[in-house]
């Protein structure tokens, strides 16, 4: 507490003495203002700038102002932004097989997402940096599920759902191929919208974001059984972060591991609350799938890492990736 009032008090006095910020950092990201995650990477600024004198900051762009995912990509690369927060679909543009962790039915609890993404870090953090981008820390939308008009328990009830899928994104494409459902693709922007004109009648995401991006108002439906986990990253120009001065970019990466991976514990436990409130506003939960057809969801999981081979990763990375999940599913 006294450590946060301290950085609000050097952030107030940075004005009056003139410091000026010789390293601003412009980030982007599609969560709204006041969410968790902006209110995070709010604290993440407040740090850096207390412990670099006002000299290095963030310059913060949410809600989806700087435009989707790969808009926000391409203003990186021609230096109009430096960083951002990225769901999957924008870390796939640039890792292609950091996709693994939004592919469906993979992981069981967040005890496994955690084992994963701490066994690959290394790999996944060198990969983009050979791709021209620094990891300042793993985050996650969460745990994933299918939010509808009409109840959907298992793969035949979706055949008559409009589903929509993330226009572009080659592990929805895969997902819903494997499962047989035929969908709607369009930008998360123009989600809404679709709602509330019918041209969509299911959707999916996390219970968290389902409240910040309001489209629980549009659905009465939620699988009580998640689809998978939704990955996310910020990252920053390699290009920008080696413009600053070393003990500059410790101070980053220290301070990116440490409110990073607040925002995951913070999403964690809003996305639980944010189920019940989902309750409270009249969703009501379909019960799991059988036994029966959880594992055939299982099965089409794996189907759909198989679809990704060749377009994502390699053959021998996914085999990999199930195996290192075995083999921790066993040892516990």
């Amino acid at each position: 507490m006294r450590r946060t009032v301290l950085m609000m008090i050097i952030l107030l006095l940075i004005p009056v003495y003139g410091m000026a910020q010789k390293y601003q950092i412009k980030f982007a990201s599609l969560a709204p203002d006041g969410s968790t995650w902006m209110n995070v990477m709010r604290e993440f600024d407040a740090a850096i700038r207390a412990e670099t004198n006002g000299e290095m900051g963030f310059k913060i762009y949410p809600g989806g102002v700087s435009g989707d995912e790969k808009d926000v990509l391409r203003k990186m690369r021609i230096g109009q932004l430096h960083s951002a927060g990225f769901t999957g679909v924008g870390i796939g543009e640039i890792l292609p097989e950091a996709r693994i962790l939004d592919s469906p039915f993979l992981f069981k609890s967040y005890d496994e997402v955690d084992f994963v993404t701490k066994e690959y870090y290394d790999r996944f953090a060198k990969g983009f940096e050979e791709n021209g981008y620094v990891l300042l820390g793993w985050t996650e939308v969460g745990f994933v599920y299918v939010f509808t008009n009409t109840p959907v328990q298992q793969q035949s009830d979706m055949k008559n759902v409009k589903m929509w899928m993330w226009e572009g994104d080659p592990v929805a494409e895969a997902t819903f191929k494997a499962l047989d459902v035929n969908t709607i693709p369009l930008s998360v922007i123009n989600v809404l919208t679709a709602l509330q004109t019918g041209m969509v009648d299911g959707v999916y995401a996390s219970p968290l974001a389902m409240l910040a991006l309001q489209w629980f108002t549009k659905v009465q439906y939620m699988l009580d059984y998640p689809m998978a986990d939704a990955s996310g990253a910020v990252l920053i120009t390699k290009k920008q972060f080696d413009k600053l001065p070393a003990e500059y970019r410790q101070i980053l990466v220290k301070n990116g591991e440490k409110y990073l991976g607040k925002l995951t514990k913070l999403s964690r436990e809003e996305n639980a609350k944010s189920i019940e409130t989902l309750k409270e506003n009249g969703i009501k939960m379909v019960p799991p799938p059988s036994q029966e057809a959880m594992d055939m969801f299982a099965d089409k999981g794996k189907d759909a890492r198989r679809l990704m081979v060749g377009k994502l990763y390699s053959h021998d990375f996914v085999e990999s990736v199930e195996k290192s999940l075995e083999d921790y599913r066993n040892s516990k």
